[in-house]
């Protein structure tokens, strides 16, 4: 019986008619596990996608003998269950989380159409797998206790690993895994590095970071500018700062209130189950807060109430910028005052949307650009472009450049309008070292000089800017500890 392999010979990929991957041979072996690494745009995530046959070459000759599955780095139930994920705010809405799908009938491919009304109307397929079996592999993963759960309620680790488990139900040779750690707390990057390590009966290839890398992995491949290298320079250089840009929008009009954010005893409930409990926190002008906790606290669901993008803030005191929420003010009066980036927002965006005009959004707080932007309008989209050292890919469509980069063109897309309250949740997902350092001090530098206001959502400490004067900590809901 021929041995399980994939072979790549002299292959190279494009995206577009730009070159990703260039001359790459390589060979995976059925009995050993491997990452992948480099900086970004290096073309991970794009060597991935060609192994699972996602992207052809344009030259060269791949050979494949196995099953593979291949997990994407969004991590997001959206790709199998379609409709119940349409957009990222309806996993605010309390009529959604009770209609959606559990997470056995994800895995038994047992989900109804949305908004069914009579289930004995629908026919289902059989379930896919016996029960025992499903319940086995839960069990690996960690999962079992979830099943009956509603997937829009789990977390971002309990979600992770439910795709994995969906993947590994299917019994792959190969499995490839794009950024499996990223967006996970400490305590669950731990648990999955031990999951992984588990799985014998099928061959590993996952994109990490080096401070991720699994002790089990057997072999790594470099990535650098779309070739494979024996080794990656010790320190990847990064932009330097472009202060002409930056001392251009250093003058600015103090803003016009005393308390960017008060939460006072707010309550979010999705049925029985409470995602924020008794909440109280001020955010006053002028204050940097670093707002940890582990998947599953409630951070996104404070996020989803400053921003306007959860309907619980009306039953709830919460005060923004000096007003109390439901008194007026509209949707848009609050979203013009804050900058914000998470990853809901990248994975929604139009796939085709240039980098420019993705930037240049972030002026009117849209989804797209719709309408023709004055001189001033444009010069200062290509000086925030600029300033986050993206210029090479302002003209490139969003579905052409690496994650990484879409990461970098959000950053600017939250900036390019100056605004007093700075929210990013998880601003570096997808940056390799040299990137982050270089966004740290720029942000540091912006809100310092601008006397800007910040909530900074992350699971990695060395990713916060020297600013922060204030950490908040919760867990299940509730603040654990305000210093």
């Amino acid at each position: 019986m021929e041995d399980k392999r994939i072979v790549f010979d002299k292959v190279n990929v494009a995206i577009g008619e730009h070159p990703v991957l260039k001359d790459i041979n390589l060979t995976i072996e059925h009995s050993n596990s491997y990452a992948v690494m480099g900086p970004t745009a290096s073309g991970k995530t794009t060597l991935l996608k060609t192994i699972a046959g996602k992207l052809f070459p344009r030259q060269g000759e791949i050979t494949k003998n196995g099953s593979i599955e291949f997990v994407p780095g969004d991590y997001k139930f959206h790709r199998y269950v379609g409709t119940v994920y349409q957009y990222y705010q309806q996993r605010y809405h309390a009529y959604d989380s009770e209609l959606g799908p559990t997470l056995y009938e994800v895995l038994q491919n047992q989900v109804k159409p949305m908004g069914t009304i009579d289930e004995q109307s629908v026919e289902l397929e059989d379930p896919l797998y016996e029960d025992d079996y499903l319940l086995e592999v839960a069990y690996l993963f960690k999962v079992d206790h979830l099943l009956n759960r509603k997937i829009t309620s789990l977390s971002t680790g309990e979600t992770r690993r439910s795709l994995l488990a969906r993947s590994v139900l299917k019994q792959p040779d190969f499995l490839l895994l794009d950024n499996p750690f990223v967006g996970l707390d400490k305590q669950s990057r731990e648990l999955l590095r031990k999951i992984l390590s588990q799985l014998k009966e099928v061959s590993l290839v996952l994109v990490c970071s080096e401070s991720d890398l699994p002790e089990f992995i057997d072999h790594v491949f470099y990535l650098k500018d779309g070739k494979l290298v024996d080794h990656l320079p010790e320190n990847l250089a990064h932009p330097s700062l472009n202060h002409t840009i930056f001392k251009k929008y250093m003058v600015s009009k103090a803003p016009d209130f005393d308390v960017a954010v008060q939460f006072s005893g707010a309550n979010v409930t999705y049925g029985d189950f409470y995602a924020l409990k008794d909440f109280s926190w001020t955010v006053n002008r002028g204050e940097k807060w670093a707002l940890m906790g582990p998947n599953g606290s409630g951070k996104s669901t404070v996020i989803s109430l400053i921003t306007a993008d959860n309907p619980q803030a009306y039953r709830n005191q919460i005060i923004l910028f000096d007003q109390k929420r439901g008194t007026g003010e509209s949707i848009w009066d609050i979203k013009k005052k804050i900058g914000f980036v998470s990853p809901e927002l990248q994975l929604y965006c139009e796939k085709d949307l240039p980098i420019w005009k993705l930037v240049a959004s972030g002026l009117f707080d849209t989804a797209g650009l719709y309408k023709e932007l004055t001189d001033i309008e444009l010069q200062i989209v290509f000086d925030y472009i600029k300033l986050l050292g993206i210029q090479d890919i302002a003209e490139r469509r969003f579905n052409e450049i690496s994650t990484g980069e879409q990461r970098l063109a959000f950053l600017a897309r939250a900036m390019v309008k100056n605004p007093p309250l700075l929210i990013l949740d998880e601003p570096c997902q997808g940056l390799d070292y040299g990137q982050m350092v270089h966004f740290r001090e720029l942000l540091n530098q912006i809100v310092v000089e601008l006397d800007k206001t910040l909530i900074y959502v992350t699971h990695y400490e060395e990713e916060l800017p020297a600013c922060m004067n204030r950490r908040l900590d919760i867990a299940e809901g509730k603040v654990i500890k305000e210093v």
